[in-house]
């Protein structure tokens, strides 16, 4: 669950947050998709023993899904500030 801001005359206005969220979003892709295509090849582990390269692996995987976690809370960020920029474009 993420908590999001309540957009009103006094906070940071909608659009702001649209954009700030969306910039987060672009790069936070970008760093999911980077991670995704580096390389983590098994013959660069083999001569730590059988199970280096199962735990590279698996610490890759954890990174992804950490990245597709901020992914998702920025995403979620900027439909909320989006919606509002529709309602209230001054806001």
């Amino acid at each position: 669950m993420t908590t999001l801001p309540t957009i009103h005359l006094n906070g940071t206005g909608a659009e702001t947050l649209r954009a700030e969220y969306e910039d987060l979003y672009d790069a936070v892709r970008c760093a999911e998709y980077k991670l995704s295509m580096a390389t983590c090849n098994a013959r660069d582990f083999y001569p730590q023993g059988s199970e280096a390269y199962r735990a590279a692996n698996l610490e890759r995987n954890e990174m992804l899904f950490k990245l597709r976690d901020v992914i998702h809370y920025a995403a979620a960020w900027h439909d909320h500030a989006q919606a509002h920029c529709h309602l209230s474009p001054g806001v």
